[in-house]
């Protein structure tokens, strides 16, 4: 199997050589270079392709999120893993429209960040608990309209609404009293109604929207 290309995106050496350390150690993973700040993480970016950038929020020249955007325009096919630290919250919604797939605290245990690139080099996307009630107490604050529903059927609203509690299709399936191969179908269903790809935007979309709230 191919090694997954990581680019290093973060302005503190320290945090670059250690995450440089862990992840050279994994044969599945290959770190094609280092970024010190946003300007650099494009230029690298664009030179190197990598399939995956660790992203850090708070860099000089330009921040995360700006260089995400300018990435996504040139390698639409990059996929982003925000690394962030309690302070930067404010920065997290805007990672979620810039087409970040995963937010990890970078204190998270080293298995925890293995796990990340794994699942988001397959398309997915995971949050961590500690991140998610932040994204989604930001998200809380823009679901003042009423819902439209967005021709949801109530079951589906059931299960975006534990969706957005960060269940996963096991727990929905048990809530529920359904089968998870149900839930899935009512996950794809959502998907298509909210014209999403994934969970994450599923649920941002839905708070903006008004459709579901917290």
């Amino acid at each position: 199997m191919e090694a997954i290309k990581i680019l290093i995106a973060d302005d503190h050496p320290v945090v670059r050589a250690g995450l440089f350390a862990m992840l050279s150690r994994e044969h599945e993973f290959e770190v094609v270079g280092e970024a010190k700040d946003g300007v650099e993480a494009v230029n690298k970016a664009k030179k190197l392709s990598p399939d995956i950038v660790l992203m850090d929020l708070r860099m000089p020249e330009l921040d995360g999120v700006e260089a995400m955007e300018q990435i996504k325009s040139v390698k639409p096919d990059t996929k982003f893993i925000i690394l962030t630290t309690y302070s930067d919250d404010e920065y997290i919604f805007r990672g979620i429209e810039a087409g970040a797939r995963a937010y990890l605290l970078k204190d998270a245990p080293r298995e925890e960040l293995f796990e990340a690139i794994r699942v988001v080099h397959r398309g997915e996307s995971l949050i961590q608990p500690a991140v998610a009630s932040k994204v989604l107490d930001r998200l809380a604050e823009l679901s003042r309209r009423a819902p439209s529903g967005e021709g949801l059927s109530e079951r589906e609203l059931e299960v975006l609404r534990l969706v957005a509690k960060g269940a996963a299709n096991k727990e929905i399936a048990v809530q529920l009293s359904i089968t998870q191969s149900t839930v899935k179908t009512h996950i794809t269903s959502i998907f298509q109604k909210l014209d999403v790809n994934d969970r994450t935007e599923a649920v941002t979309q839905a708070l903006r929207k008004g459709i579901i709230r917290l």
